[in-house]
């Protein structure tokens, strides 16, 4: 699967937003498991990717007591709800929508971010697209050092 572009779609009164063709088109399945992302954003996953990462999250049998585990897990696993995709439109379950900012009725702001798609409230948006730019431009250097290296 390979979602990108940036779109700017409409919570509805009934909490559903409309996943534009050309995302709609990538995704797979007729689900779609939603949760807490990172930034105070959501994040959209299909069924295999959210499997990979509970995994990863979950780690061990034990890993309930590790402290940073349980954070993530607290963090994103606890809040992720499956949720259908039917006719293009998925319903943002309230608490989630609650968690990122997003109102009924509002526009927000819809990433295809290769294996995820994010939603987010845009005033948070732009300001971490604004708080962001030294570390952008940081790790942009970095990565362009990595791939000349590479390339050598």
């Amino acid at each position: 699967m390979m979602l990108g572009g940036e779109f700017r779609v409409s919570i509805d009164e009934k909490g559903r937003i409309l996943i534009p063709s050309r995302l709609k088109e990538a995704l797979p399945e007729e689900t779609v498991v939603i949760t807490r992302g990172v930034e105070r954003c959501l994040w959209l996953l299909i069924e295999q990717t959210w499997q990979e990462l509970s995994e990863r999250i979950m780690g061990n049998p034990w890993s309930m007591f590790d402290q940073r585990s349980r954070l993530l897990q607290r963090r994103i696993i606890a809040p992720a709800q499956q949720c259908l995709v039917k006719s293009g439109r998925v319903t943002i379950p309230a608490t989630l929508r609650e968690a990122a900012g997003l109102d009924l009725r509002s526009e927000v702001i819809l990433l295809g971010i290769q294996n995820r798609l994010e939603l987010w409230n845009p005033e948070e948006y732009r300001n971490y697209i604004e708080e962001s730019e030294k570390d952008f431009t940081e790790a942009s250097e970095a990565i362009g050092k990595d791939l000349r290296n590479f390339m050598e």
